[in-house]
C-alpha cells in the first residue's frame, strides 16, 4: 500500500511532514534514483534519499513513538543550527540511534517553558495543526494599564495583521502596580501571537513563559535546559488527542525518587557547564575589543596624593 512521501518520511524521524515538504520541494529528496516531487505516493520497499542519504523506513507497527518534556530557557532559538551560532534548543537533547528529535511547536528566543520534542513526525504534524485545537497555557507577566474592556477584547477577539485572534481563558495571576501576572490558554501556535495580541492593546509582555501543553504540566522538579522522558500513558494521552493508534511498548525508563533526584543534578551541572563553555565563548580573543595603546609619560596624570581614613514530580505529567 503506498502513503504519501511526506508522511512516510515523518514517520520514519526524518523531520515534521511541513519540513518534509519544504525538502522535497527544494529538490532535497530522491526516491528510486529520480528527484521526487510533492504529491509522490511511495511504498516501503522503495529506496529514499535525504540529502543523499538512504532513509530507513519505518512502518507504524515498527516504529516506537517517544515524547520528551524540555525546559526551555529564555536565550534558546528552535533551529537545529544557528548562523550567528546561538543556543539552540536541541543542544542538550538526549542522543538516539536511527531517528531525531522533532520539535513539536516553537517558542520564541525570549521565552521559556514547556516545550515537547518527539520522534515521531506524524504525531508532531498533527499536534501542531489548528484542527485539532490543542490547548496552550501561558504565565505573562504584563506591563501596562490593563482595564475590564482589554480583557474582554482579547477574550472575544483583535485583529492582528494575519487575521483575528483570542485568548480562549484569561485568568489573573497576581502582581503589583502596573507589572501584572495572567495565565492565557491558546488554541493555536502562531508566530508571537501572544506577545502581539496584547501588545495591539497598549502593553508590553516582558516575561512569557508556557506552562501547559494539553493536559501536560511543567515539571516544577525540571530546571531550565533540563529534559524528561514521557511514560507510556502520556504518550498515548497525545497520540489519542489527535486520533493516531495507540502505543503498546516505551523506551522510557521507570525511575524512583532516588534514580531521578540523581538524574536532575546531573541535568544541573550539565546545564551550569553548558553555561560556563557559552559565556567563555562569547569572551574569547576573537571577541574582545583591542587594547588601547599605552599613553606616553607626558600624557600621564600626575598620582593624587593618598589621604588616609579608607577601610580596606510522580510522574512527569502530573508536577
Amino acid at each position: 500500500m503506498s502513503e504519501k512521501l511526506q508522511k512516510v518520511l515523518a514517520r520514519s524521524g526524518v523531520g515534521s511532514r511541513r519540513e518534509m515538504e519544504d525538502y522535497i520541494s527544494a529538490g532535497r529528496v530522491n526516491v528510486d534514483g529520480k528527484v521526487a516531487r510533492l504529491g509522490d505516493r511511495v511504498t516501503e520497499h522503495q529506496v529514499i534519499r535525504v540529502d543523499g542519504h538512504v532513509v530507513k523506513v519505518a512502518t507504524e507497527t515498527e516504529q516506537v513513538c517517544r515524547v520528551i518534556a524540555y525546559h526551555k530557557p529564555e536565550g534558546e532559538i528552535c533551529s537545529r543550527t544557528d548562523p550567528d551560532g546561538r543556543p539552540t534548543v536541541f543542544d542538550r537533547l538526549p542522543k538516539i540511534k536511527g531517528a531525531r528529535w522533532i520539535a513539536i511547536g516553537r517558542l520564541d528566543i525570549n521565552t521559556s517553558g514547556l516545550l515537547l520534542f518527539t520522534t515521531d513526525g506524524e504525531l508532531a504534524n498533527r499536534l501542531m495543526h489548528p484542527k485539532f485545537e490543542v490547548e496552550r497555557e501561558y504565565a505573562v507577566r504584563v506591563f501596562g494599564d490593563v482595564t475590564d474592556a482589554i480583557l474582554q477584547k482579547l477574550r472575544t477577539g483583535v485583529e492582528l495583521e494575519d487575521g483575528k485572534a483570542s485568548f480562549k481563558k484569561i485568568k489573573a495571576g497576581g502582581g503589583e502596580g502596573i507589572n501584572r501576572w495572567y495565565n492565557v490558554v491558546l488554541t493555536e501556535g502562531r508566530n508571537r501571537e501572544v506577545r502581539r495580541m496584547w501588545e495591539s492593546q497598549g502593553t508590553v509582555v516582558n516575561r512569557l513563559i508556557r506552562v501547559r501543553y494539553g493536559d501536560l504540566l511543567l515539571p516544577k522538579h525540571l530546571p531550565a535546559g533540563g529534559y524528561a522522558e514521557y511514560p507510556l500513558d502520556e504518550v498515548n494521552y497525545l497520540r489519542k488527542m489527535v486520533h493516531l493508534p495507540l502505543e503498546t511498548e516505551t523506551l522510557a525508563k521507570p525511575e524512583d525518587r532516588d534514580e531521578r533526584r540523581r538524574r536532575m543534578a546531573s541535568i544541573k551541572r550539565a546545564v551550569r557547564k553548558h553555561q560556563v563553555t557559552s559565556k567563555l565563548a562569547e569572551k574569547s580573543p576573537a571577541a574582545k575589543p583591542e587594547p588601547r595603546p599605552a599613553k606616553s609619560e607626558s600624557q600621564k596624570r600626575p598620582a593624587k596624593p593618598k589621604t588616609g581614613g579608607g577601610k580596606p514530580r510522580s510522574r512527569i505529567g502530573s508536577a
